[in-house]
């Protein structure tokens, strides 16, 4: 058991940037279904433009997300202790996430 002046150097620093990395992986994974369950809907039983256009956002959309993601990915492979993730791009991805399944949502229903 530690006291409560133990150093925050006796961490594994190497478990936190991972499990960050799986949960990286997993959304972009989330991502990639939505995207194909999307286009998939969007040409089944006849294109309307709307759903091409909604179908297109969700893989534009999928395609801004996955860049976030590979870039945060990177950066926890690279280094031993990664800088943090800056709010523009916590933003970002969120905004990516939240309207990709929107537009799912609307291809489904």
């Amino acid at each position: 058991m530690r006291g409560a002046d133990a150093a925050p150097a006796d961490r594994d620093p190497g478990l936190q940037p991972e499990r960050t990395r799986l949960a990286w992986r997993r959304t972009t994974l989330s991502g990639t279904v939505v995207a194909v369950l999307a286009a998939k809907a969007a040409l089944h039983g006849g294109a309307t433009a709307v759903s091409v256009l909604a179908a297109a956002l969700c893989c534009a959309l999928w395609l801004a997300f996955l860049r976030i993601a590979h870039g945060r990915i990177s950066t926890l492979a690279a280094a031993r202790r990664p800088r943090a993730l800056t709010p523009q791009h916590a933003v970002a991805a969120a905004l990516c996430t939240l309207v990709l399944a929107l537009c799912g949502a609307v291809l489904v229903l």
